[in-house]
């Protein structure tokens, strides 16, 4: 039961996640910029600049937008086909962990034996990490980008500088979750693919310890009784009746024993 839970709030967390990541493909405002307002030269005259991976677009005062698609492909800033190539690889990754996930789980019993549902739930978790790892650096290049322009010191100061929007807070939160139902999948399956080594003992040489143990013993009682006799001036013949009742007594334990 333990396992199953655990799985399910993996498969939960890594959907929410490629959730969020696919939505902010689609939204706008990646980095937006202010013109006049409070903060310009104009008080009542404001105007927007916004940008996502798609398209600029510029919206005035009376909130009409203008905007300017992105050419084709190999025309379009290297960070930004940068950006979308890891989203767009990530993605992937997840659409086949989240196959992988829905296979492997034990609540959907799709899946054939245990050990294979495990490995397969392992390749989901691998699968997820990666795709995780990619839109994570593909965030983070955006974010870099934007951080560069922003704080250079030798940009124009009329040029714009640009801020960072809501779309990569979502995308970076979605990645973290992706991540987390990732490592959840592996902890779900670490301990049946990869169980604790446990030394191992065959019978027989379990019970030729025991016979070392038993006669070692009888050796050491023998020496200690022979010192004793003899600090105590006891006789041999005396030794020897002593020594025949311990042997007949410790053959008899044995042998009621076997």
């Amino acid at each position: 039961m333990k396992k199953r839970l655990i799985q399910i709030s993996g498969f939960l967390l890594s959907t929410l996640g490629w959730l969020f990541v696919s939505c902010t493909m689609a939204m706008d405002s990646w980095k937006e910029s202010q013109l006049g307002g409070l903060g310009g030269s104009y008080v009542i005259k404001v105007a927007w600049y916004w940008s996502n991976l798609w398209k600029d677009c510029f919206v005035d005062s009376t909130a009409v937008t203008n905007c300017r698609d992105y050419g084709v492909l190999w025309s379009v800033t290297p960070y930004i086909q940068g950006v979308r190539g890891l989203l767009m690889g990530g993605l992937a990754f997840g659409f086949c962990g989240v196959i992988l996930a829905f296979v492997g789980m034990e609540c959907t019993y799709i899946g054939g034996s245990q050990r294979t549902n495990n490995k397969v739930l392992f390749a989901a978790a691998v699968f997820h990490f990666l795709g995780g790892a990619l839109d994570t650096a593909g965030y983070c290049l955006y974010i870099n980008r934007i951080a560069i322009t922003a704080y250079n010191p030798k940009l124009d100061p009329t040029a714009l500088r640009y801020s960072l929007g809501t779309p990569i807070f979502l995308g970076l939160v979605g990645s973290f979750l992706i991540i987390g139902g990732s490592i959840l999948y592996a902890i779900a399956v670490m301990k049946s693919l990869f169980p604790e080594k446990r030394p191992y003992t065959n019978q027989q040489s379990r019970s030729r310890t025991l016979y070392a143990g038993y006669y070692g013993q009888s050796r050491q009682s023998q020496s200690r009784l022979s010192r004793h006799s003899m600090k105590s001036g006891v006789s041999k013949s005396s030794q020897v009746s002593t020594i025949s009742q311990i042997e007949d007594r410790k053959i008899s334990e044995r042998d009621a024993f076997v």
